[in-house]
């Protein structure tokens, strides 16, 4: 039986790739930080008042929501769960809910670009693009779905893979300022 990685694996990757490592070659039962805590607690509200809110909030005049879209696929070796697809008379738009201020960064477009193949694969489509939506500003960033993009987005499948099956600790983010928060921290030892 083939083990499906999930698509929250691809983003903690590109955060830093000793998550991976500790979520499945040494699992041990991380630690519940603020962020975690408080992040889950905003997605639970959020998943409650979106089905009343209208699609012009993201750009988009008409289509139907469909919410927490669980999609598989064998061939890319991924899983998940969508925050949420808009489709329109047979276009599918992804769509990730993010409650931060800031501009997503990287790790947050691959986790949506990773979505986008996976539609593409259940659905037999074509994407071109799809949305993160910044809930506290209300603003709608549209993602491009590169050649480019959807590349790097498999070679961190590979590398997910590959430390999985090697079982070896990769190095430790260069920027150590995400180690402050990490919930992984105390297993480290780097810092």
């Amino acid at each position: 039986m083939i083990r499906l990685i999930k698509v929250t694996d691809i983003k903690q990757y590109a955060y830093c790739q000793r998550i991976i490592y500790f979520t499945y070659c040494m699992p041990v039962q991380p630690r519940q930080t603020y962020k975690m805590q408080n992040g889950q607690e905003r997605h639970d509200r959020n998943e409650e008042l979106e089905p009343r809110r209208t699609l012009e909030r993201y750009g988009l005049e008409e289509g139907e929501k469909r919410f927490g879209v669980r999609l598989s696929s064998p061939e890319l070796n991924l899983k998940g769960e969508m925050d949420m697809m808009v489709v329109q008379e047979g276009n599918y738009i992804p769509i990730e809910l993010k409650y931060t201020n800031r501009q997503p960064g990287i790790n947050h477009k691959y986790q949506l670009i990773a979505y986008c193949l996976l539609v593409e694969d259940q659905y037999q489509t074509k994407i071109n693009r799809g949305l993160i939506h910044l809930i506290p500003p209300k603003e709608t960033i549209e993602v491009e779905l590169t050649p480019g993009l959807r590349e790097e987005v498999k070679e961190i499948i590979s590398g997910i893979n590959e430390i999985i099956a090697t079982e070896k600790m990769p190095a430790p983010t260069s920027d150590r300022g995400k180690c402050r928060d990490c919930e992984y921290q105390n297993y480290c030892g780097d810092v």
